[in-house]
Order: structure tokens, then C-alpha cells, then sequence
């Protein structure tokens, strides 16, 4: 994993867990054939482009609110 492309994702996403959990997620997507959400001019690890994706806003997320009902 890159380091600058994690420190500007910690920017947008602050807590170190869910971000974590973010890209695990869509670097297995990627690993098992789903299209990158952006156009890269190099090859990157799957790890490097879903930290991308989040940095360029094609992934978002909806913190989980614990006093929620539902």
C-alpha cells in the first residue's frame, strides 16, 4: 500500500477501522474480478486502488449510528 495515497484517504475517512474495513472489502472485489472505478496509467495493487477509489469519492460509506432504532 502506498503511504501517500493512505494518508489522503485518512483525511476523508478518519477512523482507521472503517477505513481498513473499506478497502479489504474492495480490494477482494477486485481481486475476484470486479472493474476499478478509475482509470490508472500504471498498474496498481488492488489495496492502492480502492484507496483511490475512495480519495477520488467513487466509494462512500454511511457511518453505522448506534442509537438508531433500525
Amino acid at each position: 500500500m502506498r503511504d501517500e495515497y493512505l494518508q489522503e484517504a485518512q483525511t476523508i475517512v478518519e477512523d482507521p477501522n472503517t477505513l481498513i474495513n473499506l478497502v479489504s472489502r474492495r480490494s477482494k472485489q477486485l481481486k475476484h474480478g470486479s472493474k476499478p472505478l478509475i482509470e490508472s496509467l500504471e498498474k496498481l495493487e488492488p489495496e492502492d486502488i480502492a484507496l483511490r477509489e475512495i480519495i477520488e469519492g467513487k466509494i462512500t460509506y454511511q457511518p453505522w449510528d448506534q442509537n438508531s432504532e433500525n
